[in-house]
């Protein structure tokens, strides 16, 4: 992996909170229009859509980029439609991003040969 995966895990991590707060904020606007004369839903149905549509693409990037194995590219899809499941995403790719940059300098100053 190198900085180029680092990149590509970084857009998708940017991308998966928001995603997730729009997916909680829809869930709230659901049950908000069928308890009261509130009706938000068109609205954040299409933000979380067009979140959801970006974090698919970014995805999609990362898997081909980072060389996901398939089980790893299917959990990072399943955590994106969990009303939660961003925040772990994040989490996680935080993580896998910080780990990628550490070992793209430690190559780039000679220190390992991988």
């Amino acid at each position: 992996m190198d900085l180029k995966t680092a990149s590509a895990l970084r857009r998708l991590r940017l991308v998966s909170a928001p995603e997730a707060v729009s997916f909680l904020l829809l869930i709230v606007c659901s049950v908000l229009k069928r308890t009261t004369d509130f009706n938000a839903v068109p609205v954040m149905g299409g933000v979380h859509g067009v979140l959801f549509i970006i974090y698919v693409i970014f995805w999609i990037d990362a898997w081909v980029t980072a060389k996901w194995q398939l089980k790893t590219a299917a959990l990072y899809f399943v955590l994106s439609v969990l009303p939660a499941g961003g925040f772990f995403a994040d989490r996680m790719l935080r993580r896998e991003s910080e780990a990628t940059v550490i070992a793209a300098r430690a190559r780039k100053e000679g220190v390992i040969n991988a």
